[in-house]
């Protein structure tokens, strides 16, 4: 009888990985680079230029249709490494222990560098004082006399306290003054309500807020930051970042699971080629590669009132 139970089972373990199969062949061959469905997680953090990117694309190609599933970074990563999600946008590469796992499971990740972004501090605009030194953020995380009345991030899991506690060299964020909530607009809000406080955002979603945030966003100012090095203080500006000159800068990546020639793919291409990255450089993000400019020289003017 538990011979007859092992067979069964041999049998149900079969025909339950010939539908896996079956399924992931399906979505092969109805997805192309261009054509097909699918699901693009994306770090909360860095939304608005994705969205543009989805725009962009599906107006272009109209055989195909991204969803976006904005998640903290702690989410999005979980996601990839079980494999719930299978094409993502992050503000990091992989780690060599997430490579690993990866390799594991017989999955090789195609990761494309496309765009510069920055985390911002942002301040009421009652305060007068505009200028922040990056010492002072750090002295405040790792639980020191700063003078900061208090630092206001998006989500206890999302990328920017991942980035400002690595930063700090700590493991946790402070329990006292810190205060969290989970969308980069509801961080702003908060600051331009109240004084004293330095939020901390993906500079994405002050160059390109939502309708509602236009208002809201004039009530705040962008903080100049001066690194560890050095005494001038740098914005989050496109000059800025291409002369590598503000400290808090980092990159944004779009990591590739799917194991075939689809739509991820698709996308991927189109994002760090010539039309997706004019759209970052019109974000007020900065270009991985700078587009190019065609210039007509004609020998003679042309009148064109005649």
């Amino acid at each position: 009888m538990l011979k007859y139970g092992k067979i069964v089972a041999f049998i149900v373990f079969v025909f339950l990985f010939a539908m896996c199969n079956q399924k992931s062949k399906n979505e092969a061959d109805n997805e192309t680079i261009l054509k097909g469905s699918i699901d693009i997680t994306v770090d909360e953090t860095v939304k608005p230029i994705v969205e543009d990117m989805v725009a962009v694309f599906e107006g272009t190609y109209y055989d195909d249709k991204i969803s976006l599933k904005p998640k903290s970074e702690a989410e999005l990563i979980n996601d990839l490494l079980n494999q719930k999600a299978k094409v993502a946008v992050t503000t990091r590469d992989l780690t060599k222990e997430e490579k690993a796992r990866f390799e594991k499971s017989k999955i090789n990740p195609r990761v494309t560098l496309f765009a510069k972004d920055a985390i911002a501090f942002v301040t009421n605009k009652g305060n007068n004082d505009t200028l922040i030194a990056l010492k002072t953020v750090i002295d405040f995380m790792q639980g020191k006399d700063s003078g900061i009345k208090g630092l206001v991030f998006d989500n206890p899991n999302s990328s920017t306290v991942r980035y400002m506690k690595e930063l700090a060299k700590v493991k946790d964020i402070p329990s006292k003054n810190v205060f969290s909530f989970k969308t980069n607009d509801e961080v702003i809000k908060f600051v331009s309500e109240n004084d004293g406080m330095i939020g901390v955002v993906g500079v994405n979603w002050l160059y390109q807020p939502s309708p509602n945030m236009l208002d809201i966003i004039k009530k705040i100012n962008v903080m100049s930051v001066k690194g560890l090095n050095g005494d001038k203080y740098y914005d989050p500006t496109q000059n800025d970042l291409g002369e590598m000159k503000y400290p808090l800068a980092r990159d944004l990546f779009i990591i590739n699971c799917q194991g075939y020639t689809g739509l991820g793919m698709g996308f991927a291409s189109f994002i760090s080629g010539d039309i997706g990255q004019r759209i970052v450089l019109k974000s007020g993000l900065l270009p991985i590669r700078t587009p190019g400019r065609k210039l007509k020289i004609r020998s003679q003017i042309i009148n064109d009132k005649e």
